[in-house]
């Protein structure tokens, strides 16, 4: 057996520590709810009437008590392409679970909005913020007290780790969640990058534009390039939530649906009254909050999960930080290099080895905990595995011992890079996250004059003027979760790297967000405190110089500290009227740091 890297067990150990009055009040919780909580067979007559009164042939198992009964909840919506294919689920699921005298009903629905939509537009103010209404969906389908287990279908940015937040308050449950897969492979990433770089620079028309895009995002299933929807799979994966190798099956195809098939009959295994019980709220401990990290770093994934692992661990009781983060990145090596990290997508991943290959070769190398409680089987190295279908039976075999393909998948051994990619940035502007995995080391230092903007459209009016044509660091504010909900900001990324294709020294400072497309350009994000309510970013000012170094992990701005200290702050924006938004200044006004996941929901239940 493979020994635990000595920074991994001193991370955990750390966390462990740090969480253990509130982990042990989360634990104390799930026992009661178990024992005591709101449950089928304590339903009065009447209660229960109203649950089982539409379940048609599944009725009279559900009213007898004799069957377990599964919870599906679903992010089903036919305008999304990772989400269309769940349209079909919940019947499917219900047959499979009939096949091993189980039960299943459709608990709720939950939202799920697309920042491919709404990116650059008015909704993705509310986009960080559905993650919370997603987390009460979930909670409002799981009240009810029907159901002995959970399957939870959720793909995209905000919704699995909504669905979690919401699931683990009810984490006597036992659950699984159940992907759809990946869309094929469109046209290659470096092209439609190419044409996004054209258009910024008026060379090409929005027809050739739209043409490009839409031979990218072109039919149904998750986008394919290695964002925080599919950095969400990963962490499922690595956390032992999914089936083995259940994360990059592309939809409608026979396998897809017979590991769909084999989550339902699992869920009547792991059942609160079944023989091998497995509540989610045990599953998820330190240790698979750690893996996460450690995947995530590991594969080059997405930069929003430095705001939704700290919000998922509260809800279990476990406490994460940004350090954590940075210490994990100085020992994991990056064994993937997908776009927008590298030329390949998601499909291309998959064959390479895929995660079945990541989770073996990281255990191998002792950078993942192998000794996790997960739902399909005794350790972490039982899903390691990849699905197949042979004479139409489900098989898991087991990950390959090398990669299909160095180009895109190596082994810890011999890694495209030495370490994770995301470093903590920290000094007198606050702390901020800086994805190194995207970046050129060249870059990884930039020191030039501020040019300060309150709105990301401000940012595209002055390059179209030919403002930005010199060194420069763009500070964009009052984009953090009180202020606006903090948005992403990739309108801005080709612009930038239109500048720093000029040869000029670019780099990105801001409280708003990027992800896991972040692209080539240095960027210090998240930073917090936010610059509405008192946050150091609200002082600066055109012209102050700014240092940003992944290096050394700093972020200073360089003015005399007498003359910072007297300045006042500058005015914040409006608050923002219409598309929704006057609707969730609640959870604006309530949102803790960034660090610690950016909700009002959690902070007001005091977790």
């Amino acid at each position: 057996m493979t020994e635990l890297h000595p920074e991994i067990a001193a991370v955990t150990a750390r966390i462990v520590e740090r969480s253990g009055p509130s982990r042990k009040a989360y634990l104390d919780l799930i026992v009661r709810e178990r024992d005591s909580g709101v449950r089928r067979p304590m339903l009065n007559c009447g209660n229960l009437a109203h649950g089982f009164a539409a379940s048609g042939e599944d009725k009279a198992a559900i009213r007898a008590g004799r069957a377990m009964n599964m919870a599906i909840v679903t992010a089903y919506n036919d305008m999304l392409s990772a989400h269309q294919p769940y349209g079909r689920y919940p019947d499917q699921m219900k047959i499979f679970a009939r096949e091993v005298g189980a039960t299943a009903q459709v608990a709720g629905g939950v939202p799920a909005m697309c920042d491919g939509v709404t990116q650059g537009q008015r909704g993705m103010e509310l986009s960080l913020f559905s993650r919370d209404t997603i987390a009460l969906s979930t909670a409002v389908a799981l009240s009810h007290g029907m159901f002995d287990s959970a399957a939870l279908l959720g793909i995209c940015d905000k919704i699995v780790p909504g669905l979690i937040i919401g699931a683990l308050r009810f984490g006597h449950l036992p659950m699984i969640l159940i992907p759809a897969g990946p869309m094929p492979s469109g046209i290659a990433n470096k092209e439609k990058q190419r044409v996004r770089q054209l258009y910024a620079e008026g060379k090409v028309g929005r027809d050739e534009l739209l043409e490009s895009e839409s031979a990218s995002y072109h039919g149904a299933g998750t986008c394919t390039f290695y964002g925080t929807a599919n950095s969400n799979q990963m962490m499922m994966d690595v956390m032992g939530l999914h089936m083995p190798g259940a994360s990059f099956i592309n939809p409608g195809t026979k396998l897809r649906q017979a590991v769909t098939r084999a989550a339902v009959h699992r869920l009547a295994e792991i059942g609160a009254d079944g023989n091998d019980y497995r509540p989610i709220g045990r599953c998820i401990d330190e240790k698979a909050i750690v893996n996460a990290v450690v995947g995530l770093l590991a594969t080059g994934g997405s930069t929003n999960h430095a705001i939704h692992l700290p919000a998922m661990a509260r809800a279990a009781g476990i406490v994460l930080d940004w350090e954590d983060f940075d210490r994990l990145s100085a020992v994991v090596p990056q064994v993937a290099k997908v776009y927008p990290n590298g030329s390949g997508d998601v499909n291309h991943f998959h064959a390479a080895g895929g995660m079945s290959y990541v989770i073996a070769s990281l255990i191998d190398a002792g950078l993942l905990h192998d000794d996790i409680l997960t739902v399909a089987g005794g350790r972490l190295r039982d899903h390691a595995r990849d699905p197949k279908l042979i004479d139409d039976a489900l098989v898991f075999e087991d990950a390959p011992e090398k990669s299909h393909d160095e180009g895109i998948l190596r082994s810890p051994a011999q890694p495209f890079k030495a370490d994770g990619g995301m470093r903590l940035v920290k000094g007198n502007l606050g702390r901020a996250t800086f994805k190194t995995s995207a970046v050129e080391p060249a870059r990884w230092t930039v020191e030039a004059p501020a040019r300060v903007f309150d709105d990301q459209d401000d940012v595209l009016a002055a390059f179209k003027a030919g403002e930005l044509e010199r060194d420069v660091v763009v500070v964009v504010r009052f984009q953090g979760p009180r202020a606006n909900g903090m948005p992403e900001l990739h309108k801005l990324t080709p612009q930038l790297g239109v500048l720093q294709d000029r040869g000029f020294r670019v780099a990105l400072v801001t409280d708003g967000r990027m992800s896991g497309a972040s692209g080539k350009v240095p960027a210090a994000i998240h930073l917090s405190p936010e610059a509405l309510g008192g946050g150091p970013l609200a002082k600066i000012r055109d012209g102050d110089l700014v240092r940003l170094s992944a290096e050394d992990g700093s972020l200073d701005v360089r003015v005399d500290p007498a003359e910072w200290e007297a300045r006042p702050d500058a005015a914040p924006p409006p608050p923002a009227f219409g598309t929704g938004r006057e609707l969730f200044a609640f959870l604006r006004h309530g949102a803790d740091g960034a660090e610690q996941g950016a909700s009002a929901m959690l902070a007001a239940a005091g977790l």
